[in-house]
């Protein structure tokens, strides 16, 4: 009986409950599950004019949210399509984004404080997506930071591999993924960093989780495994399509980006 009992009561609270919704439903027909969100979150109606960092993320967030154009790799007529590797007129001048420049979109899109250590950085999962090994990119063997982001940062991470991908495709370049170098860093990662490598920023971006280092000489070919393994394309055209992608990212406001020739790698901070 007393199961009997207990479904009853739960058909019945079911049923009273979605009654309830329905009502208020009829009543404010306007009321939907976005507008909810936007009145708790507070951001989409209370972004100040002169807010220019919340205006360019909520740009940013609409861009990235897109479907993404279907893939075209062949002409009417059936054949291959290959488009040329035209690269960008020079890295530095193309990719100039100093520390200075990210850094006040970081602190505004990241981390709400830095984590003083791993151990804090953990406990702060809640914050940060996990970033590890996908058909897009691979992570490398990580020293002085740890696999984490921010979710706006993570989605970038992503649309930058699949964009790679895609360009490589376009061009008749083999499969290859990108190389993810650095990370989220803690106070005490950018300290050790510090000890041997002085051109490290104090005040580092990848405090914040909004920054990623990809390398620009490092990429990995994928293959079938059941066949032989295929030599990885010429470094130079790789870094070529990459800086394509990260103009194309960077014109369109996702991002800003910077050239490190000691690092071999490209540094960037999602906005």
């Amino acid at each position: 009986m007393k199961h009997k009992y207990k479904r009853k009561h739960f058909l019945l609270t079911f049923a009273t409950i979605v009654g309830i919704l329905f009502v208020i439903k009829c009543v404010f027909p306007d009321i939907t599950l976005k507008s909810i969100l936007n009145q708790l979150g507070g951001t989409d109606n209370k972004i100040s004019a002169n807010d220019s960092i919340a205006l360019q993320s909520k740009h940013v967030d609409s861009l990235l949210l897109k479907a993404r154009p279907p893939l075209n790799l062949v002409d009417a007529s059936g054949q291959a399509i290959k488009h040329k590797v035209v690269s960008v007129p020079n890295f530095q001048t193309s990719f100039p984004d100093l520390n200075d420049v990210q850094l006040a979109t970081a602190q505004r899109n990241g981390l709400s404080s830095i984590a003083l250590n791993r151990e804090e950085a953990m406990k702060r999962k809640k914050e940060l997506v996990y970033i590890g090994d996908n058909p897009f990119y691979h992570v490398n063997r990580l020293q002085q930071s740890i696999p984490y982001l921010v979710p706006r940062a993570a989605v970038l991470l992503n649309e930058i591999a699949r964009a790679f991908v895609d360009s490589c495709a376009t061009k008749g370049v083999g499969f290859h993924r990108l190389v993810v170098t650095s990370v989220l860093r803690t106070r005490e990662d950018v300290e050790r960093l510090r000890r041997f490598n002085h051109n490290a920023s104090d005040n580092s971006c990848h405090q914040y989780g909004t920054t990623f280092d990809i390398g620009y000489n490092k990429y990995e070919r994928v293959y079938d495994p059941q066949g032989r393994p295929i030599p990885t394309e010429w470094g130079v055209t790789l870094k070529s399509i990459l800086a394509e992608v990260l103009d194309d990212q960077r014109k369109m406001g996702t991002c800003y980006v910077k050239y490190e020739s000691h690092q071999s790698c490209f540094h960037i901070t999602a906005r």
